[in-house]
């Protein structure tokens, strides 16, 4: 980054190392009149008085190096770290999007400037030999197969081996990569390690790792650049139908619909801003998608700022499902899911912490018999219980917690109901179906006794789920009664 008015002045950075403060970072004036990183600021002063030195801000180095990270997102997903002051990129399948590999680098170098950046880049087979290139040649673009060759004349610091290693290479006498190559791997292992020999091989392009990037790489992905930045919402708007159609092009092909979608906005000034959506389902449906995204990005605690403009979009599928093709001409609706629907939309409106359902759970015990979730959490592999066709239903939609005491009349204790007494009615009962008896879960601990569930009518048409609690005489000399339920 440069400093206004500090350009034609020996600037330094500094840190602390030990109980001395020593020069992290240099600028080219400061460099070229000798100065180099590790240098104790006492020694440096001494040899340019008037040499400017800045206390250097490694957490606000790492956050603007995140933020240029997020930034080259729009040449690639695949986007890594390279140390404290350097970036990677997998522009592998990305570089004809740009007219070829020369376009892409110059293209980001040009941006870079406009945002006050000083950059060296190269582009090569293995992130390594690009790394060592960028920082220890001015070689832009290495042919296929010339990475050897490329980092031949480099001196032993670019492989990124420890300094002892590197004095330890030099008093051997082997001062560059090349002087290196030449010799038997197993020889430099036995002397300075494996890890040396593996830096070889793959600043030589003989050994390639592949990247970790920074954020998870998108199953489908669609990018949008604009010549000139664009301020209007509803050519934004339209940007992003267009790359929806991109994105659903590729799905159809390989059969799967999308279930998050990101779209990222790159404005002119650097600024990236990411919105995400979800659905519950794989959908291809794009003024579906386009939908939530407006419902999200109209809610946004801070609304989506346009700056003096963004120069690209892009946008990301990160995770999919299978997704067969339907027919959806004929009378009847094979396609459409409006429960589905409600729910995405609640989601990109409210947020995925907002939206609840219920789960499922393996226990006999009614109020344990549901749990809480997240709408887009992983289903139970326990199914809910399925009344016979034709049968009113196992258990109300409607019950209490707790459950509330009845005064009930029975021919004997063990009896079923023939009539109770709740908030001081009476309801005389014309219809008892049970017991359904459900045994405590002794392991859990809670709930001892035994219950007797009935499904009963009233004389008024009314139904209820009440039960008894405790065996007589066997568990209890006193069964209780409760209404745990009403059914619709």
């Amino acid at each position: 980054m440069k400093f206004c008015g500090l350009q034609d002045e020996p600037l330094v950075l500094t840190g602390k190392t030990g109980n001395a403060l020593r020069l992290s970072a240099v600028s080219r004036v400061a460099a070229g009149i000798g100065l180099t990183p590790g240098l104790t600021l006492a020694d440096a002063r001494a040899r340019i008085p008037a040499l400017i030195a800045i206390e250097s801000d490694t957490d606000g180095d790492t956050r603007l190096l995140g933020r240029l990270a997020a930034w080259t997102d729009r040449f690639t997903p695949l986007v890594s770290l390279d140390g404290g002051d350097g970036l990677i990129l997998d522009i592998t399948g990305c570089a004809a999007l740009f007219g070829g590999e020369a376009m892409l680098r110059k293209s980001a170098m040009i941006q870079l400037k406009r945002l006050g950046f000083s950059t060296k880049a190269s582009v090569a087979g293995t992130p390594e030999a690009a790394a060592a290139l960028a920082r220890f040649s001015r070689i832009a673009i290495v042919a296929e197969g010339g990475d050897a060759a490329a980092v031949a004349p480099l001196p032993v610091m670019a492989l990124g081996a420890s300094t002892e290693t590197g004095l330890a290479l030099n008093r051997a006498g082997l001062k560059t990569v090349g002087d290196l190559a030449t010799r038997p791997s197993a020889a430099l292992a036995s002397r300075f390690g494996n890890d040396l020999v593996r830096r070889l091989a793959r600043i030589c392009g003989l050994e390639n790792k592949r990247l970790t990037p920074l954020r998870p790489l998108p199953q489908c992905r669609a990018v949008r650049r604009f010549p000139e930045p664009l301020i209007n919402a509803d050519v934004l708007e339209d940007s992003l139908k267009h790359l929806l159609g991109d994105v659903f092009s590729e799905l159809e092909r390989r059969g799967e619909g999308g279930l998050t979608f990101e779209a990222g906005f790159f404005r002119s000034d650097g600024e990236v801003r990411r919105i995400a959506v979800e659905t519950g389902r794989a959908s291809r449906d794009g003024p579906l998608i386009a939908k939530l995204f407006a419902e999200r990005m109209a809610v946004l605690a801070d609304p989506i700022d346009p700056g003096f403009g963004f120069d690209a979009m892009t946008l990301s599928v990160l995770h999919t499902a299978r997704l067969d093709a339907v027919q959806t001409n004929l009378e009847k609706d094979q396609g459409e899911n409006g429960f589905s629907d409600l729910i995405d939309r609640l989601t990109a409106r409210f947020g995925r912490e907002r939206v609840h359902s219920f789960m499922p759970e393996d226990t006999h015990i009614p109020e344990r018999a549901a749990r809480r979730s997240g709408v887009f959490s992983k289903g139970s592999k326990t199914a809910w219980p399925q009344s016979e066709p034709d049968e009113p239903p196992l258990r109300p939609l409607q019950m209490f917690n707790p459950p509330q005491p009845v005064d009930a009349i029975a021919g004997t204790p063990d009896d079923p109901p023939k009539a109770f007494i709740w908030r001081r009615v009476q309801h005389r009962l014309t219809a008892v179906e049970g017991p359904e008896r459900i045994a405590p879960e002794w392991w859990r601990g809670g709930e001892t006794l035994t219950r007797d569930y009935y499904r009963v009518e009233d004389q008024a048409g009314r139904r209820f789920w009440i039960y008894r609690r405790g065996l007589y005489e066997r568990e209890t000399p006193t069964p209780q009664w409760y209404l745990h339920g009403l059914f619709a």
